[in-house]
């Protein structure tokens, strides 16, 4: 499968939806799209990972890096996989990625303030 990153919206908020493995030789476009995103000065964004169907260590630190960025910037990130995603769940579940990534299950599970103050409410 070719690797793609696409934006769209997630819960309300801006969004980077990857498709194919996130893997030592895709990290970094996610690592450079993210950084090109976080620019901008979201409020908060979210990284899609439905749809993608590999993850290793590489793909695993760059979500860390990333959190850890965001963080700093004072930007709120979420990172989407759902359980049914199991080539992407196990290695976050393995690692513990959850303790420094804000993973979620589902969009649901995003909270809308950030959705309501982009929107002037």
């Amino acid at each position: 499968m070719l690797f793609d990153i696409g934006r769209s919206t997630v819960a309300g908020r801006a969004a980077l939806t990857v498709r194919g493995e996130l893997d030592l030789a895709t990290a970094p476009q996610l690592e450079a799209a993210a950084e090109e995103l976080m620019s901008t000065s979201p409020q908060g964004f979210v990284i899609d990972l439905s749809p993608t169907q590999f993850l290793d260590s590489s793909g695993a630190r760059t979500l860390m890096v990333l959190a850890r960025s965001a963080r700093q910037a004072g930007i709120e990130l979420h990172v989407l996989v759902p359980r049914t995603n199991r080539p992407v769940r196990l290695p976050i579940d393995l690692l513990d990625l959850g303790a420094a990534v804000p993973v979620v299950a589902s969009a649901s599970e995003i909270g809308t303030s950030v959705a309501r103050e982009d929107a002037g409410t």
